[in-house]
């Protein structure tokens, strides 16, 4: 990062009531700290996003995992490993359907969209929703959800080749002489073993390309592909899918536009980052000259950060929330060339306690952070656990602790009547004061570090 001379400034407000959740809708179950930032450097809430804290405007909070009633863990994306799923190649397929035709999907553009709010920057929002938040739309949600690697039998795709009576049958009522089964002779050894459609496919499409250049006086690339289901064809990229260019003809045109935006976060520029530079930005989505969804992001040291989105909800039925997920994961991709330690794309939180909201666990890999010792584990060692309860520790090793545990809170700083000192010095100054049991509370959330950096606001 840039040397600089800029200072994150903190007001500390704690944590001790409940207010109501919006997940279960408990009125007094939610529980989190919080505090005000009047300004703070990229490197400060990178920090901060790494041991749980969330900012929602300029309020930053930290949910009380072990005490709220939906724990809310961080989540993060490895955007250089991520495949998209088949319910995401069906959002990018289906937008650049609408774009060649103009026709939004008559299926879902009738129905509307049912939303749940997440304060915690979540995908699929509405414009009714508050402006610090987003909305996943649940008919997303148990799309996707069919695609999840971890569902359980029964979702997601059935056997068909299942006799449909079997649940039926009694084996103490023997079948009528109607009924029984003619004897088979199985498969003939003179055919072909069974082939998938999709293989088959790929196949003709490759041969109908080699007759081409062939006809073409073109000397074929590739050998004529083997038979049966060992073909293997390279998968397209997440790049593939949405830079497939469009004919001249097209119904509509999308653009892009990025432009710096107001947040507690001060623009930073370094030679060794993004050429954009890190801060808060607004991600613009224009159709045919037309605003049609704002996505905010933070750029910062390792990370693109979604903040919230907000859209037209005339376009709902393009499921623009996963849609513009998807962008921000390929823009993070982009950024990685420029700034190497730039890698990650963080979703928000993981609520695994609210079925609706475990769609982020299906832009694979993706990691959660451990509550206790704040490193990051792969989601699929952590499912099984918040399977059995709601809070967990992620980190197996009985032994891993806090690297960034607060060890000398006298080393703290602390912003006095314009003046920057270590706590140990106000704390001499400030004689019977009687906020030392507050400040350590805010100077563990934030850990040794980040205390040691960021400037504590007393009066």
């Amino acid at each position: 990062m840039a040397d600089n001379k800029s200072y994150t400034i903190v007001e500390y407000f704690g944590g001790n009531s409940g207010y109501q959740c919006g997940y279960c809708k408990n009125s007094t179950g939610n529980f989190s700290h919080g505090m005000w930032s009047h300004t703070m450097t990229v490197q400060d809430y990178q920090d901060l996003i790494d041991r749980g804290w969330r900012r929602s405007g300029k309020y930053v909070y930290k949910p009380i995992l072990n005490k709220t009633c939906c724990p809310q863990y961080t989540i993060r994306c490895r955007a250089l490993k991520f495949q998209p799923t088949k319910s995401h190649k069906k959002v990018l397929k289906k937008m650049s359907k609408f774009l060649s035709s103009g026709d939004l999907p008559k299926d879902e553009g009738n129905k509307g969209e049912s939303m749940v709010c997440d304060v915690a920057g979540p995908r699929e929002p509405s414009l009714s929703c508050r402006s610090d938040a987003k909305c996943p739309s649940i008919s997303d949600v148990q799309k996707e959800s069919a695609d999840c690697p971890t569902a359980a039998p029964g979702q997601g795709e059935q056997d068909v080749s299942a006799e449909p009576n079997s649940t039926k049958n009694d084996t103490s009522v023997p079948p009528t002489p109607a009924s029984e089964p003619k004897p088979g002779t199985g498969a003939d050894p003179n055919k072909p073993p069974c082939r998938k459609a999709k293989d088959i496919r790929k196949e003709r499409r490759l041969q109908k390309d080699q007759k081409r250049q062939s006809s073409d006086g073109i000397a074929p690339t590739t050998k004529t592909p083997p038979s049966g289901p060992s073909l293997s064809i390279q998968a397209k990229s997440l790049e593939d899918f949405i830079n497939e260019s469009l004919s001249d003809s097209a119904a509509h045109g999308l653009e892009f536009r990025r432009f710096l935006c107001d947040s507690p976060l001060e623009a930073e520029y370094s030679d060794e980052g993004p050429e954009v530079g890190y801060g808060s930005f607004h991600q613009q989505y224009w159709l045919d000259g037309r605003i049609v969804a704002v996505g905010v992001i933070d750029i910062l040291p390792s990370c693109v950060s979604s903040v919230y989105l907000y859209y037209d909800p005339n376009f709902a039925a393009l499921s623009l929330g996963s849609y513009s997920a998807l962008r921000e994961i390929a823009f993070t991709r982009q950024l990685q060339k420029q700034s190497p330690k730039l890698c990650y794309y963080y979703l928000g939180f993981y609520i695994h306690s609210c079925p609706k909201m475990r769609y982020k666990g299906q832009y694979r890999p993706s990691d959660l952070l451990c509550p206790e010792t704040f490193s990051w584990v792969a989601i699929e060692r952590c499912a099984p656990k918040l399977d059995l309860t709601r809070y967990s520790r992620f980190n197996q090793d009985p032994d891993a602790g806090d690297a960034r545990l607060l060890r000398d809170l006298g080393r703290a700083q602390v912003l006095y009547r314009r003046t920057v000192m270590p706590y140990a010095v106000y704390s001499r100054k400030r004689k019977g004061s009687s906020d030392e049991a507050e400040v350590k509370q805010y100077a563990s959330l934030v850990g040794q570090d980040c205390a040691e950096r960021i400037l504590l606001y007393r009066s």
